[in-house]
């Protein structure tokens, strides 16, 4: 378990990348990943990366939030990270929690009960995004772009994309179990260290992959 008092977003980022596990198969999924993104690099004036769950409330919130963090960390210029689901709910308090105690600012652009709007950002950069639950055809997801599921169902249960450029599923358990125990800080920090891991594996192949070109 990583100590967040008083962490950096970088430095959490850089031990998620040192502390998890991936299999070789994971390893071969991610490799898979970066490989595309790196080749459509090549061919567009911009990439676009949607990261899709059914509530869009928490696994595809922190693949997305990190996906921001490592383009900015790598040094990767017009790549940009979206987020949606295939019904609207918000972004679990939970997930901005796990997300603020490794260095990421949350304001709040336009509050809701429901379905808060949040500007994003984090130390060191002027950037943002935008987060919210949104379907994953809502009009603030840019087109066209790559398609990376996150829930932990099956591949064939997730919908039908049909602006995706390439879909690829990489599935998270749901931290959502812990909500109501007395492991929810712990569960939601290990879902957002290891997506953070596998982002840094993901950006960092994109990056040399573009530097050896």
């Amino acid at each position: 378990m990583i100590n967040t008092k008083n962490i950096s977003t970088k430095t959490f980022f850089e031990e998620a990348n040192k502390d998890i596990t991936i299999s070789n198969e994971r390893k071969e999924l991610l490799t898979n990943i970066a490989l595309l993104i790196s080749n459509e690099y090549q061919e567009r004036e911009k990439i676009n990366l949607n990261f899709i769950c059914t509530h869009n409330s928490r696994r595809s919130q922190f693949a997305q939030v990190w996906s921001f963090f490592a383009i900015e960390y790598f040094n990767l210029k017009n790549i940009y990270t979206y987020s949606g689901g295939t019904e609207t709910t918000a972004f679990h308090r939970n997930t901005v929690k796990s997300l603020q105690k490794t260095g990421f600012n949350f304001n709040i652009l336009d509050f809701s009960h429901q379905n808060p709007r949040y500007l994003i950002s984090f130390e060191g950069t002027k950037k943002s995004i935008i987060g919210f639950s949104k379907t994953f055809d809502h009009s603030h997801n840019s087109y066209p772009y790559i398609a990376i599921t996150t829930c932990d169902s099956a591949d064939e249960n997730c919908p039908f994309i049909a602006d995706a450029i390439a879909r690829f599923h990489l599935p998270y358990s749901d931290p959502k179990k812990a909500d109501t125990t007395d492991l929810v800080s712990e569960t939601y920090l290990n879902t957002s260290k290891q997506i953070a891991g596998e982002v840094f594996y993901i950006f960092e192949s994109v990056k040399n992959n573009i530097d050896t070109v």
